[in-house]
């Protein structure tokens, strides 16, 4: 959520500050913001709401904004209503705040995240004569480091750090100083923060895409601590003012995954994309030939004796992590015999259960950033677990705090809703799985399992090859009100992802119920036309999954079945049927996704919608 870019260096700012914005929209915003300063002038500061390019007007493309050094924000509201003056950039002077213009302020920031105690520590401030000009808990911030800058007359970096020890919540700051120019400072607190450094040039950004035009040369600033930033130079300190010392970390992503690469969004992309990171994350962990085939987790720093030793695996998580988590569950249970218990992370970190002793917690998240995720990573951790971390993002607050990591390969995912990253994680999780069966001795066929595994891409694009069909389904069912997906087993967890994009993205109605639990009080909302979507992809549960649709068929409904090649008698029940190639039906929801994601984009696209940029949602949920 929200979006932060700063730039020093020899190049007009505003621009590269625009840019890498639009880079970040992804993130979810209602309004944009920029200030700008030119040497020893005061700063510039700029600020629209609604879309960035209405930021981009105003500036004439950043170049009615002279100046080489600046920071810009695109804002979720969470304190104040969207508006020009809740926007951000915020000043310390006591100025309307709404407008444009040069501003005579000691201090000029943005910040992402909430700080709780805004309240109290906006009382204070009043009580030493601060007006407020928005409903922003970052007003607030910002001039309370105006406050101890000027009370204590000490430098930024101790001004920081003063406020840093007041303030309850969580943050990513970016200060400039009109005593400094040509410097900008920041600060953080579970909020993530990325600093790129370039010859004669630094950048800050939110997340990597933001600057892999620029550098892949990143510092990752840590929890509580400071940076000064220069042009083609950063320091860090900690809060005693410390210098903390640090190796910059090359980002390998290509700076043209951050691409279109000539589809019309990015969700088509990343949904095409698919067969390619899933190979490539399987390859990371999957060693051998032939016959000798194996799963190896040396990477993560999980040893076969621990693997041996968990008495039960938490699986933590939100959104379609979560999904993720609910098909895994069925999964490691079957095959490696062991309790598997999948929670919400943002229930898990508030609930007072008693977790099993020496059990295993695994924390997935394509950010690495979730809030709700590293705070049951951190309550975990407290109670003497070990923990897990499957993440998509290097050296993010999840990676590095995790006592070990599974990285996917997904690359850079820039649509709101998730699909790549999503089946990387999946085929982790299938992964781990495989590695824990087999050391726990609860497996037969073991190489087949991985052979069959390493099928997947290539089934994954023929899939895609059949996608016009569901394109004109698509077309025909663009006016549906309600949409219900229904399956058994692993086909319910496919389900919840499936549902998931349809919300998302199309702005329909949709729920996923156990197929078994439609007749349970459901079933009274089924009218004529309602589209039923069965997922059967398990042999055992077919005919009762195909029993509960007729059920809904008989009372008006309109069904659509996705199964695998061969079963050619779903048609005999079904109005349109969809085929997957036939894989192992542990692994079956790689496949049976993909045309519920397709589905779901399709939809949104003939009803005209910002597929990539939906309402109301972020990329990256980094507060609660």
């Amino acid at each position: 959520m929200c979006g932060i870019v700063g730039y020093v260096g020899g190049k007009q700012a505003a621009p590269v500050l625009l840019q890498g914005l639009s880079k970040l929209e992804y993130r979810g915003y209602d309004s944009a913001g920029l200030a700008v300063r030119n040497g020893e002038d005061p700063a510039v500061v700029v600020k629209t709401t609604g879309k960035l390019n209405n930021l981009i007007e105003k500036t004439d493309e950043g170049r009615a904004v002279p100046g080489t050094c600046g920071i810009g924000h695109t804002r979720w509201a969470t304190h104040g209503a969207p508006s020009r003056t809740n926007a951000h950039p915020h000043v310390s002077g006591n100025c309307s705040g709404s407008g444009s213009g040069v501003v005579e302020s000691e201090v000029v920031g943005v910040h992402n995240g909430i700080i709780e105690n805004f309240q109290e520590l906006k009382a204070k401030m009043e009580r030493h004569d601060y007006r407020f000009y928005s409903e922003t808990d970052t007003e607030v911030l910002i001039k309370l480091v105006d406050y101890y800058y000027n009370k204590y007359k000490m430098g930024p970096i101790d001004a920081l750090a003063k406020t840093i020890v007041r303030v309850r919540g969580s943050y990513a700051l970016a200060v400039m100083f009109s005593d400094y120019p040509g410097k900008i400072f920041a600060a953080r607190k579970e909020s993530p923060m990325i600093i790129g450094v370039n010859e004669g040039e630094s950048f800050i950004a939110s997340d990597v895409p933001a600057i892999l035009q620029h550098t892949r040369n990143v510092y990752y600033i840590g929890n509580l601590e400071m940076a000064e930033i220069s042009a083609g130079e950063v320091t860090f300190y900690n809060l005693d003012g410390d210098v903390v010392e640090k190796e910059a970390t090359t980002i390998e992503w290509d700076a043209e995954a951050a691409e279109k690469g000539g589809y019309e969004h990015f969700m088509m992309k990343e949904i095409h994309e698919q067969p390619r990171v899933v190979m490539d994350t399987l390859k990371k962990y999957i060693k051998g030939e032939g016959e000798k085939l194996s799963v190896d987790l040396s990477e993560t720093g999980l040893t076969k004796e621990m693997i041996a030793s968990f008495p039960a695996i938490y699986i933590v998580a939100c959104g379609s992590a979560w999904h993720v988590g609910m098909e895994a569950q069925y999964v490691l249970e079957e095959m490696c015999d062991i309790q598997v218990r999948v929670e919400l992370a943002s229930e898990f970190r508030y609930r007072k259960n008693r977790l099993q002793t020496g059990a295993l917690v695994i924390i997935i998240s394509q950010s690495g950033e979730t809030a709700d995720s590293l705070a049951a990573l951190r309550m975990a951790k407290e109670k003497g677990l070990t923990t897990l971390a499957i993440v998509n993002v290097l050296d993010s607050s999840i990676a590095r705090e995790a006592d070990h990591c599974m990285y996917t390969l997904a690359g850079p995912e820039i649509s709101v809703a998730t699909t790549k990253a999503y089946s990387c994680q999946l085929v982790c999780m299938f992964m781990l799985a495989l590695a824990f069966a087999k050391e726990r001795g609860t497996i037969e066929g073991y190489e087949n399992y991985i052979s069959e595994l390493l099928t997947i891409p290539e089934k994954m694009k023929k899939v895609l090859d059949d996608k016009e069909r569901i394109q004109w389904f698509a077309s025909k069912y663009s006016n549906a009100r309600d949409i219900f997906f229904i399956g058994r087993g692993i086909d319910y967890a496919i389900c919840l992802e499936g549902s998931l994009k349809m919300k998302e993205i199309s702005y329909i109605h949709s729920e996923a119920y156990a197929a078994g639990e439609m007749k349970h009080g459901t079933i009274s909302l089924i009218e004529d036309q309602t589209l039923v979507i069965g997922v059967l992809t398990q042999n055992d549960l077919y005919e009762k999954t195909i029993s509960n649709m007729m059920e809904c068929k008989s009372r008006g409904a309109y069904l659509m079945g996705i199964t695998a090649y061969g079963k050619y008698d779903v048609e005999d029940s079904v109005n349109f049927a969809v085929y997957i190639p036939k894989v192992d039906e542990h692994f079956t929801g790689s496949l049976a996704i993909i045309p519920l994601q397709l589905l779901a984009y399709y939809l949104s696209v003939s009803k005209g919608l910002d597929v990539d940029k939906p309402r109301n949602l972020a990329k990256s949920v980094t507060v609660e």
